[in-house]
C-alpha cells in the first residue's frame, strides 16, 4: 500500500495543519474520508479570501452547492478531485446532504463583512460554521454519544480568536460589535494591525465563553478538544494579547502533548 497521501490528505496538511494532526488519532480507515471532508471545509471557507467582490463569492458557493447536488441526486459528479472523494465518502459512509448544505450557507456570511453584534452572534456564527462539519465527522467515526457541539464550538472559538490578526490583514473582523464599541476598539487600527489598549478586553470577554471541563471518549474528539484547551491556556498566558510574540507559535511539544493525553 502506498504512503503517499491523497490529494485531500495533501491538501489538508498543507491548509489545515491542525485538523490535519487530529485526523491521525482517527483509525487508519477513515483517514481518508476526514481528508476530504476538512478539504471541502477549505474550499468553501476560503471563498472570502480568492473573491474580489461578493457576486463572485455567491457564485462560488453556488458551484459548491450544486456539485454537492449532483452527488446526493445522483447525478454525474463533477470531475475535481475534492467532489469526487466527497462522493465517495457521502456513498461510504451514508451521510446526509443537509449539514453540506448547512456549511455552504454558513459562509456566505463572510462574504456580507458584517460583525457579529454580540456575543451571541459570535458564538452562533462559530456554530453554524462548524457544527455541520463535525456532525458529518461523527458520522464517519462512529461517534454519536460523545458531546459534539460544546468540541465544535470550543474549537471555533478559539481558532477564530487565535485568527484575529490574520483576518485583519484581510480587512475582516468577527470579534463582536458591541464589545469592540464598549473597549473602544477601532476597526480602522485593528485593520492597519496597530495595537489598541481595549483589544485585550475584548478577547477575554469572547474567550471566557469557552466550555471547560468538556470530556469525551472519542479519540479524534478527544484530542480535538485537548488542543482547543491547549490553544486557550497559551492565549490566557500571553494576557489575551493577539499581539504577543509567543501568540505566532505552537503551544510548546503541542504534538506530545496530545499524544500524551491520548
Amino acid at each position: 500500500m502506498s504512503g503517499e497521501l491523497s490529494y485531500c490528505g495533501q491538501l489538508v496538511r498543507e491548509q489545515d495543519a491542525d485538523r490535519f494532526l487530529l485526523a491521525q488519532f482517527a483509525y487508519a480507515e477513515h483517514r481518508e474520508a476526514l481528508y476530504a471532508l476538512f478539504a471541502f471545509n477549505h474550499e468553501i471557507a476560503k471563498t472570502r479570501e480568492v473573491v474580489s467582490e461578493t457576486r463572485l463569492g455567491l457564485i462560488r458557493l453556488q458551484w459548491w452547492r450544486d456539485a454537492i447536488a449532483e452527488i446526493f441526486e445522483g447525478e454525474t459528479v463533477r470531475e475535481h478531485r475534492v467532489v469526487e472523494a466527497l462522493a465517495e465518502v457521502v456513498r461510504v459512509y451514508d451521510l446526509e446532504r443537509e449539514p453540506f448544505d448547512l456549511l455552504i450557507y454558513a459562509r456566505e456570511f463572510d462574504l456580507e463583512d458584517v460583525l457579529p453584534s454580540d456575543i451571541e452572534g459570535f458564538l452562533n456564527y462559530a456554530a453554524y460554521t462548524h457544527n455541520p462539519l463535525m456532525e458529518l465527522v461523527v458520522r464517519v467515526l462512529d461517534a454519536g454519544d460523545d458531546p459534539v457541539q460544546p468540541v465544535a464550538v470550543n474549537y471555533a472559538l478559539i481558532g477564530i480568536l487565535r485568527a484575529t490578526l490574520s483576518f485583519a490583514k484581510q480587512r475582516r473582523c468577527y470579534l463582536p460589535q458591541d464589545l469592540l464599541t464598549e473597549r473602544g476598539v477601532y476597526l480602522n487600527q485593528l485593520y492597519d494591525l496597530k495595537p489598541q489598549d481595549g483589544l485585550p478586553k475584548v478577547i477575554e470577554a469572547v474567550a471566557d465563553s469557552f466550555l471547560e471541563g468538556v470530556q469525551c471518549e472519542n479519540r479524534f474528539l478527544k484530542a480535538m478538544n485537548r488542543l482547543s484547551i491547549l490553544y486557550y491556556k497559551q492565549l490566557k498566558r500571553c494576557g489575551y494579547d493577539v499581539f504577543h510574540p509567543r501568540m505566532v507559535l505552537p503551544p510548546a511539544f503541542k504534538e506530545i502533548r496530545l499524544f500524551l493525553n491520548w
